[in-house]
């Protein structure tokens, strides 16, 4: 085994010490996390978390994970975390037209498709009614209305602007129609002899 001389160990003291300030002592990366706050903010305010979902939420993850590290105190990870989180919440603002743009086609097509099956639906109580095949007339119409009316507050969120909240609408009354048009569906097979 190998001695050191005194000088070799002195010198080995004076490194280690002059080092010691720097390993695991850095500051905590306080306008980093700032920075990615306020990235995320403005993301917000701008409606990511409506139309970059997905982006914003892992934004706000990764913001949160940065700030983890900080309580832990390790913050060259915290550092790399706020950095990455900053980068995300800019993506879920670049994303935000392209979505919204998309989100509003969508919404206009089911409009359509909403109303078409909602025809099909009329139609297929008239039937019934001609068949006499035994529907509760009453609330089914009631159920109509409602969606009549449904579909026009879903339309005039739309022109408002409100998309995110007129396709969440429509999905919902989507669902409703075509549970409806089914279950007339299968009465009017039944009675006809087709099941």
């Amino acid at each position: 085994m190998k001695r050191f001389s005194k000088k070799s160990l002195l010198l080995l003291l004076l490194i280690s010490l002059l080092a010691f300030p720097f390993i695991g002592c850095s500051k905590p990366p306080t306008k980093e996390i700032e920075n990615a706050e306020k990235a995320i903010a403005e993301a917000k305010q701008k409606e990511a978390d409506l139309y970059a979902e997905t982006l914003f939420a892992k934004a706000s993850e990764t913001l949160k994970k940065a700030k983890e590290m900080v309580a832990a105190k390790n913050y060259k990870d915290a550092k790399n975390l706020a950095d990455q989180a900053l980068v995300e919440a800019q993506q879920s603002i670049q994303a935000i037209e392209t979505n919204r743009a998309k989100m509003k086609s969508d919404t206009e097509q089911l409009i359509i498709a909403i109303q078409n099956a909602m025809n099909e639906v009329k139609t297929s109580v008239t039937d019934a009614i001609r068949k006499k095949i035994q529907i509760n007339q009453q609330e089914i119409q009631a159920t109509i209305g409602k969606w009549e009316i449904d579909l026009l507050t879903a339309k005039e969120n739309l022109t408002a602007g409100k998309i995110r909240q007129a396709f969440d609408q429509l999905k919902s009354l989507d669902e409703q129609v075509k549970n409806q048009k089914e279950n007339l569906k299968n009465l009017l097979e039944v009675k006809s002899g087709k099941k």
